[in-house]
């Protein structure tokens, strides 16, 4: 059955080809130009009628290709966030840009290093918020600041606040939301995620509530945490503490609500999560634990003013940070690719190729073997971002044929601003399952280690380390050694429980 897009394209098509022929074929009359029926007439067949024949009899040359509203068609790229900008770069360093890549976002600004938004960028004026195009893409990782004069530069044509909204795999076409029709020859979804949102009926669209996914939100936040006093974070992930953590830079009275017994559940230990709620409490920061949202109220401007929890107790909030009910893959209008039901996400295998030929997802929307854990998985953070789009581009333009072996990393920094009596920043690489042996006593540093039945380390955190201590972290986390558990146990200090982590090697 021919789908309701396919009709929209052909018809789409026959208009702007009419109009095309048209004017070429005045154009062309003392030019002598002739050349062959256009793609798009081409595969309306003789449904075309008389307009095809019209096209063939005398066009300009460029007919074909104005059909399409993009120039650039042999590779698009949907989706403008992190990983786009990442794969951007490796088609320049392959030269394979210029006049050949297009990249279609919903964003108003090129790629940027989207974990600014709830770390610098939420600093207050006087404490050297961080600001586009400061924080374009690849600084995060060293590289170049690709601004919108790179992509010029390098022959990209990037199409702004225009996102995809239908799509069609036997044509080989995209719609956007102004009504453009693209044409692609390889594809690469970067669409990334989407917040999940409170619903409407309990608040969840009052002015003073914000969520964050772009900057656009971020700028929004801005500008309410410079008239609050009091402001509710709800949800006690990574995500949810940086924003808290900016908060206190505004001596806001903050509070976070979660409904777990302790912050960052899917990561740290009770114990661990106990000495970074007492460095929050020290800022001024209130915890609200086992908690559920009921609903949030509005006050007589409108604007909401309290968070009702299910238990009837109320939480004053002049704004409200929803950053803990979840994120989605924003897998639309591509669902037809083929999305994994278990971890959500557009399916791939090792090289990010989808069951379709030509048509790849990378970052934060794909569902990728994770190789070393031998499981699919989908990773909502930049370090995979970054590394799956060079991945995805090198196995596109290359004879690579290597799987994609990623090894799970997060990270935070928190209280970085001026005048903050302390700075945390803390890296975490490989998977939290099997028994825990801590070290340390957060003053300055901690660390975690996970250890399973046969002794292997599979995963370690590192609070306050040196670059050479960081830099130990992978490879333990990858090598997965045999340790000596009474000795990791016995160790006086983090820098002796590395030491014994390491001579494991």
């Amino acid at each position: 059955m021919t789908s309701v897009f396919s009709l929209e394209v052909a018809l789409a098509l026959r208009r702007k080809a009419a109009q095309m022929a048209s004017a070429a074929a005045a154009a062309a009359a003392g030019m002598g130009c002739y050349s062959q029926t256009s793609w798009a007439l081409r595969r309306l067949g003789a449904g075309g009628g008389a307009l095809a024949s019209a096209a063939t009899r005398r066009r300009n040359c460029s007919v074909a290709a104005a059909v399409f509203d993009n120039q650039n068609r042999e590779y698009v790229i949907v989706g403008g966030g992190n990983a786009a900008g990442y794969a951007a770069r490796t088609f320049v360093e392959h030269g394979m840009a210029d006049g050949r890549l297009c990249i279609v976002s919903k964003e108003a600004v090129p790629p940027y290093e989207r974990p600014a938004l709830t770390k610098g960028y939420l600093f207050p004026p006087e404490k050297k918020p961080a600001r586009l195009p400061g924080f374009h893409t690849c600084v995060g990782s060293g590289g170049q600041r690709q601004t919108a004069e790179w992509y010029k530069e390098n022959g990209i044509e990037v199409l702004y606040e225009d996102p995809v909204e239908a799509f069609d795999g036997k044509t080989q076409t995209l719609k956007t939301s102004s009504g453009k029709i693209l044409k692609y020859g390889s594809l690469i979804i970067s669409t990334g995620c989407a917040a999940a949102r409170l619903p409407e009926k309990i608040g969840g669209d009052l002015p003073g509530v914000h969520y964050i996914r772009d900057v656009a939100d971020a700028d929004s936040l801005v500008s309410s945490l410079g008239k609050a006093k009091k402001i509710v974070v709800i949800g006690g992930g990574y995500i949810g503490m940086e924003v808290a953590a900016a908060a206190c830079g505004w001596n806001l009275d903050t509070t976070i609500i979660f409904p777990e017994d302790h912050i960052m559940p899917r990561l740290f230990t009770p114990s661990l999560a106990k000495k970074y709620e007492e460095l929050y409490e020290q800022n001024g920061v209130k915890f609200v634990k086992g908690a559920l949202i009921d609903k949030l109220d509005a006050g007589s401007d409108g604007r909401v003013s309290s968070a009702i929890l299910k238990d009837g107790s109320v939480v004053e909030a002049d704004t409200v940070v929803i950053v803990g009910i979840g994120a989605k893959p924003s897998v639309s209008p591509f669902e037809a690719v083929g999305v994994n039901i278990e971890v959500g996400g557009i399916e791939v295998d090792s090289m990010f190729r989808t069951s379709i030929p030509s048509i790849f997802a990378i970052g934060d929307v794909a569902a990728f073997p994770l190789k070393m854990y031998d499981r699919i998985a989908r990773v909502e953070h930049v370090d995979h971002a970054r590394k799956s789009a060079q991945h995805c581009i090198e196995t596109l333009l290359t004879s690579q044929a290597k799987a994609y072996d990623y090894l799970p990393y997060f990270y935070s920094r928190v209280f970085e601003y001026e005048g903050s009596s302390r700075k945390i920043w803390w890296q975490f690489y490989g998977d939290n399952v099997g028994e825990t042996i801590e070290v340390g006593n957060f003053d300055p540093k901690i660390a975690t280690f996970w250890i399973d039945s046969d002794s292997r380390l599979k995963g370690v955190f590192l609070e306050s380390g040196t670059p050479e201590e960081f830099s130990l972290l992978p490879k333990l986390a990858r090598s997965q050694p045999i340790v000596d558990k009474a000795k990791l146990k016995s160790a006086t200090s983090v820098e002796d429980a590395l030491e014994i982590a390491r001579s494991s090697l």
